[in-house]
């Protein structure tokens, strides 16, 4: 009987050696993968050149009010039966120069961004767009909510 004790003891101290290592071993681990890389540096984070380019990084320096009335830029005209709108396509839409599906692409719409429906194509199936961006393109009609 003798043995079965020290069998058991064995068994329980080996298991509890292999629990603790184990969960030392996970937070050693954990804490090395979750710790932030160190930062990057660049020329410029450099003090003395922040310094020497302090002047260059305001761009208000040396601007008088009626140079900075002209250099907003003015939004586009809309022509008439223009209107807002945003998307409703989940998957989003692609934005293409021309009204055809073999037009080259331009980028993409993504669902619920706000749009200018500028004009429709005869038939219904295009509308020509203008994104908060100042982009403009054709996508597919029937796919933008007016506001």
């Amino acid at each position: 009987m003798r043995w079965l004790a020290k069998t058991f003891t064995g068994l329980l101290l080996a298991a509890t050696l292999l629990a603790v290592g184990g969960y030392f071993g996970v937070n050693y681990l954990m804490s090395q993968l979750t710790k932030l890389p160190p930062r990057p540096t660049f020329p410029n984070d450099n003090p003395e050149f922040l310094k020497k380019n302090a002047k260059k990084a305001d761009p208000k320096a040396g601007v008088k009010p009626k140079d900075i009335e002209k250099e907003t830029p003015q939004p586009k005209p809309l022509p008439p039966g223009a209107f807002e709108g945003r998307v409703t396509y989940a998957e989003g839409l692609v934005l293409r120069d021309a009204a055809s599906r073999g037009a080259a692409t331009l980028g993409g719409v993504d669902m619920n961004e706000k749009v200018t429906v500028l004009e429709t194509s005869t038939d219904g199936e295009w509308q020509k767009i203008r994104t908060v961006n100042d982009k403009e393109g054709w996508i597919r009609g029937g796919y933008v909510q007016k506001n």
